[in-house]
């Protein structure tokens, strides 16, 4: 089974108190978690190990294999924490400098290449996951990937001197939130999501 090292982490918990520390909710009734992630809310269900969505008038769909890897990790490891409204690049997380790099580098290339003409398109892509429009760069917003990992995205746009740039940016608390590897997982995850939206919507 997959992530089975982590259902094992899991099935160990509390069931009330890790849902107060994720902020999400916990049926003790059928031992399931009700938690949102980017907008969608699933299931975690111990009983047989299931992840699916649950969207009102939708049906529902398994998750999938990084999906999966988000919500467990989070379930684990999320502390009770308010955020600190203080934003940091992802090497200024502790211990980032090493990790995001190479293979691990933060995915700003796509997001460049989908809203760097037209920067105020991210925002249009993004009410789809309820963001929060913010005032940096040419475009910019916060959406919470999941219930205590807020991200900032900023875009400025191409000119004639400078080419597209973008920037992810996290609460300070994030990697208290999430290991580092599922915190690159659920950036991948949001932006897959935001240059699908608005691939779709073009």
């Amino acid at each position: 089974m997959a992530h089975e090292g982590l259902w094992e982490q899991l099935e160990k918990l509390d069931g009330i108190s890790t849902a107060k520390r994720a902020k999400c909710q916990y049926l003790s009734d059928h031992r399931r978690y009700i938690i949102t992630l980017l907008n969608t809310k699933y299931a975690v269900d111990i009983s047989d190990r299931n992840i699916f969505s649950v969207q009102p008038g939708s049906p529902q769909k398994p998750a999938k294999f990084l999906e999966q890897l988000c919500l467990l990790a989070y379930l684990i490891n999320a502390q009770d924490l308010p955020p600190t409204n203080k934003l940091v690049s992802a090497h200024a997380l502790p211990s980032g400098q090493f990790f995001f790099r190479g293979f691990h580098s933060i995915p700003t290339e796509k997001l460049e290449k989908i809203f760097g003409q037209h920067p105020r398109q991210l925002l249009k892509s993004s009410k789809l996951f309820d963001a929060k429009e913010c005032e940096f760069g040419d475009a910019s917003i916060q959406l919470y990937v999941l219930p205590r990992i807020p991200l900032t995205i900023v875009i400025w746009g191409q000119c004639e001197e400078f080419d597209a740039r973008a920037s992810i940016l996290f609460d300070q608390t994030a990697s208290s939130e999430l290991p580092l590897d599922a915190l690159l997982t659920a950036v991948n995850l949001t932006v897959e999501a935001l240059t699908k939206a608005a691939t779709e919507s073009s």
